[in-house]
């Protein structure tokens, strides 16, 4: 019978990890190929990873939660003939232990038919008394799968499940003791007032194990804050031209069949700026700094659990419409799990967005072993003096944080100060 081992994959060239967190098929399933078979966690990507082979999945070797070596064989599939029932001189195989299955979600009552939902979900779920099957089948993720968007929209908008709120009954009253004779009166001296006691602890709230992605990115931000140093400075940007030259190039972009956002004038603008400032392209190996070829840009994308940085290649080289489709295409795979190895590795710079959830500006962490990352706020209208007057114009705040062992403020500021300049005389 042919078999085909499943192995621990190398999600970048950095890693020699990974955290098997999710078996999506049973031993006994059938399988085929590029069907998904597991979800793992690294500290660079959280993906689903596809079958090798068709067949059937034979044999489970790694469980939930475990953390294994790349190239560690995870599984062993096995062809069509794994199907049949034992030979007769085969031995009934032992039932099954739990890790090797799905572990449904569970409510207080009790345990739930099996819902798709990762173990965030199911954890902000009991937190609130929501049943996950009130859910099923209305999950946006891959294979009707319920998100963590889709547990909090159901608990915001007061779904079935999702608890109100209770009320402690009020405690007795004890009853009244009768009343004690009159003491008489006496003098008494003033004594020294003793300092107030501190309110008892009500105790800690729930302790919940980080996840793999949570521990890999403390890992490596504490790492590059003690290995960089980290400086940070701020320009504020005219948005007028490009929000303009948004709404005309708008129509165009939808025929392709690409949405367009404002994002890739940020990153155009940078990896333009790049090719004239490249010490901001660089890393430091131990006392040579090394410049690189490509200017490769990662895109911090905001994702279940964590944050991951899909690695836009060859930047400088991709007109707008390329840049935007390219940047969709990164985040939705990163959204849904369906990043390969090499589209987390060789990044050169970062831009990160928090200014889409209206954060006005941010100091960023600069991603290991790059040198700057730079940090696009939120576009908002502000009073500004053009020319001695007062005008109203779409303003945004970008910082860059950057390691002071390598770059320079002066330089620092003439990258931004080039950033700034394409981006407020931008022709459509």
């Amino acid at each position: 019978m042919a078999e085909t081992k499943v192995i621990m994959p190398q999600m970048g060239e950095s890693i020699f990890e990974g955290t098997l967190t999710k078996w999506l098929k049973k031993k006994g399933d059938r399988v085929q190929r590029d069907e998904p078979l597991f979800e793992i966690s690294t500290d660079k990507v959280d993906s689903e990873i596809p079958s090798p082979a068709s067949g059937v999945l034979q044999d489970v070797l790694v469980t939930e939660g475990q953390t294994v070596q790349i190239n560690t064989v995870v599984a062993v599939i096995g062809d069509e003939s794994a199907a049949s029932g034992p030979s007769e001189t085969a031995a009934p195989s032992p039932p099954q232990k739990a890790e090797t299955t799905v572990e449904p979600a569970r409510t207080r009552e009790g345990r739930e038919p099996d819902v798709r939902s990762s173990p965030l979900v199911r954890r902000i779920a009991r937190e609130h008394g929501v049943t996950l099957v009130a859910l099923s089948g209305k999950g946006t993720g891959i294979g009707g799968r319920i998100t963590k968007r889709d547990i909090l929209s159901h608990i915001e908008q007061g779904g079935t499940g999702a608890k109100t709120g209770i009320i402690a009954p009020p405690a007795p009253i004890p009853p009244a003791r009768p009343a004690a004779p009159p003491a008489q009166p006496s003098l008494q001296p003033l004594q020294p007032l003793q300092p107030l006691q501190p309110a008892a602890s009500t105790g800690e709230g729930e302790r919940v194990p980080m996840t793999a992605i949570r521990k890999s990115i403390a890992e490596h931000m504490v790492h590059s804050r003690r290995t960089s140093a980290h400086v940070t400075t701020f320009f504020e940007v005219d948005c007028s031209r490009i929000l303009k030259a948004r709404e005309q190039s708008r129509p165009e972009f939808e025929r392709a069949g690409v949405k367009l956002t404002v994002t890739p004038y940020f990153v155009q603008a940078a990896a333009s700026a790049l090719k004239r400032f490249p010490m901001l392209n660089s890393s430091l190996d131990g006392d040579t700094i090394v410049y690189k070829r490509a200017i490769n840009i990662g895109i911090a994308v905001n994702i279940e659990g964590g944050l991951i940085v899909p690695v836009l290649k060859n930047a400088g080289g991709k007109s707008l419409l390329e840049m935007a489709r390219a940047i969709n295409d990164l985040g939705d795979r990163a959204r849904n799990k369906k990043l390969a190895p090499d589209d987390v590795k060789d990044g050169t710079f970062t831009i990160t967005n928090p200014g889409q959830y209206g954060g006005l500006t941010g100091t960023p962490i600069i991603n290991q072993p790059q040198v700057a990352i730079m940090s696009l706020g939120g576009i908002k209208k502000r009073a500004v003096v053009i020319d001695d007057a007062i005008a109203i114009r779409s303003m945004i705040i970008l910082s860059l944080s950057f390691d002071h062992r390598v770059i320079d403020g002066a330089m620092a500021d003439q990258f931004m100060a080039d950033i700034q300049k394409q981006l407020e005389i931008w022709q459509a």
